[in-house]
């Protein structure tokens, strides 16, 4: 077991596939097995990282706390893939394990170069996510609209329901289904913005063309 070396790209690399489904390097909280890979890193990851990044962050902030996270501090090599080797210290055994402590003291002081490095990695990481494009939801609805009778002029009717436009409606396709008696009903797809339109406000504008639409039901709803 093992993320490779920690502290060169593949080893960040596996670190953040390990994470892409986890918030914590084992369990479902903080533990010394989150301050034991946290404390092997040289230096923040990168903002491309994002998994690793946001539990890098996560875990900072348990830095007057670390201590006290449940769970005893193993060796890299007992977490992360079962397929992969850990060889974070095989260049650098001889160096003391407190050498470096990415927590820092208050004794110590951060080099400007480093503080550089995690400031920009920082400025990265929020500016890659205040451009994600947020997540739009979206409804698939089908509509039955009625006419008063079989003398209504249903290509008008639907010209009608057609000519309201607002934004976050798309009409789609539509067809004459028979209800009886010679009547024929419209029905008509569309799809919406959930949070611009809503099946109230459809009803209201639709029924609105009180010369042609007897009514309007919802015949189908589905999130997209």
């Amino acid at each position: 077991m093992g993320f490779g070396d920690l502290k060169s790209a593949a080893g960040l690399q596996v670190l953040n596939d390990f994470l892409a489904d986890r918030s914590y390097i084992e369990g479902y909280v903080p533990s010394q097995a989150d301050i034991a890979v946290f404390e092997a890193l040289a230096a923040p990851p990168p903002a491309d990282l994002c998994h690793a990044l946001r539990w890098y962050n996560h875990i900072k902030s348990y830095e007057k706390q670390k201590a006290s996270l449940p769970g005893v501090k193993k060796a890299l090599g007992k977490y992360g893939p079962a397929d992969v080797e850990d060889t974070t210290g095989a260049a650098t055994d001889s160096k003391d394990d407190d050498d470096i402590d990415l927590f820092g003291s208050d004794d110590e002081e951060e080099s400007e170069e480093a503080k550089k490095l995690r400031e920009e990695r920082l400025a990265q990481y929020e500016s890659k996510k205040s451009k994600k494009p947020a997540v739009v939801a979206k409804s698939s609805i089908l509509l039955d609209v009625k006419p008063w009778d079989d003398e209504t002029d249903m290509a008008k009717l639907e010209e009608c329901v057609r000519s309201i436009q607002v934004d976050g409606l798309v009409w789609g396709s539509s067809k004459l289904v028979p209800v009886g008696y010679g009547i024929k009903k419209l029905q008509i797809q569309c799809v919406v913005e959930d949070d611009k339109v809503g099946t109230d406000m459809l009803e209201e504008r639709i029924t609105a063309f009180e010369d042609y639409v007897q009514s309007m039901d919802v015949a189908a709803f589905n999130k997209i």
